[in-house]
């Protein structure tokens, strides 16, 4: 894309996330998640239905009448976005490829997490880690994060989810918000799900074509895997065929919800057709 394309199309993801964020997430995402911990604001006088561990027995004494403390939650959280930037995200057979579907999602979490002043980081990998972003807060940050999706050289080379995750923790040690978004085509280590659900709060977002699921009847066609550069002829007009794989993908889908149930972590499948601010607020709600 040129650059005029890029800028045009970050405006775009901007103004359709941030209304639908302001209208229903935002809410919703404070809610969901709640901060690190207390701290103390001031103390004022005793009011009908505080809660008695919070009177400050100090002053009371001294002024002969009940105060209490009044704590604040400490509000700052750590949001990490973890993409999939192997070849098979770049495609899609509906209005948007898979990586634009991802930026937008991206948008409307990262302006949640804005707007509740909270940090935002990105990392981008394929068979490594091949960027990061550290967490910073703010509109202009969200944009570059929208604008590094959208742009990254996306890499003909399967996809290792491990690595990313424990790339992450090694860096991240603090508990964060974490939401990995891939189609999970590739293989990948359960037990490293289960250690980073352990460390974070973790949401895996399969991000899916309709076509992943479910290949039409076009005849004899060549197929050819974006990642590994295999290629092979398949009688797409085969019911049986078609069934096969399709039952296959079902199969492989019920492991990995199976995995991330497991391993205590959120798992949402996506369709880029779908509402997702739907999903997400539902997601939060839940939370």
């Amino acid at each position: 894309m040129q650059i005029k394309d890029i800028v045009k199309k970050v405006k775009q993801i901007e103004i359709r996330t941030r209304k639908k964020t302001e209208a229903a997430l935002m809410g919703q995402y404070h809610s969901a998640f709640k901060g690190q911990g207390m701290t103390f604001s001031e103390v004022r006088p005793y009011q009908f239905g505080d809660e008695i561990r919070r009177i400050d027995w100090n002053k009371t004494a001294r002024f002969r009448e009940p105060f209490v403390k009044v704590m604040e939650e400490e509000r700052e959280l750590t949001m990490m976005i973890l993409v999939d930037i192997s070849a098979s995200m770049d495609y899609g057979t509906k209005i948007q490829l898979k990586r634009e579907y991802v930026a937008e999602i991206a948008a409307s979490l990262g302006f949640s997490a804005a707007g509740n002043n909270d940090k935002v980081g990105l990392i981008l990998f394929a068979d490594k880690v091949y960027k990061v972003i550290p967490p910073q807060k703010g509109r202009k940050h969200i944009l570059s994060i929208i604008s590094n999706i959208l742009t990254a050289d996306y890499v003909p080379a399967e996809s290792k989810i491990d690595k990313a995750l424990e790339y992450m923790m090694g860096i991240f040690k603090r508990k964060s918000l974490v939401f990995l978004f891939s189609d999970f085509e590739d293989e990948y280590d359960s037990k490293m799900l289960r250690v980073a659900s352990k460390k974070h709060q973790l949401l895996g977002m399969r991000v899916f074509d309709e076509k992943d699921n479910e290949i039409p009847d076009v005849g004899y066609t060549l197929l050819y895997d974006a990642e590994t550069g295999k290629q092979i002829w398949a009688n797409t007009s085969s019911a049986r065929w078609r069934y096969t794989f399709a039952e296959a993908q079902k199969q492989k889908l019920r492991a990995l919800e199976e995995d991330f149930a497991n391993s205590s972590a959120s798992f949402m499948n996506i369709n880029t057709g779908s509402d997702y601010s739907k999903l997400l607020y539902n997601y939060f709600q839940k939370k």
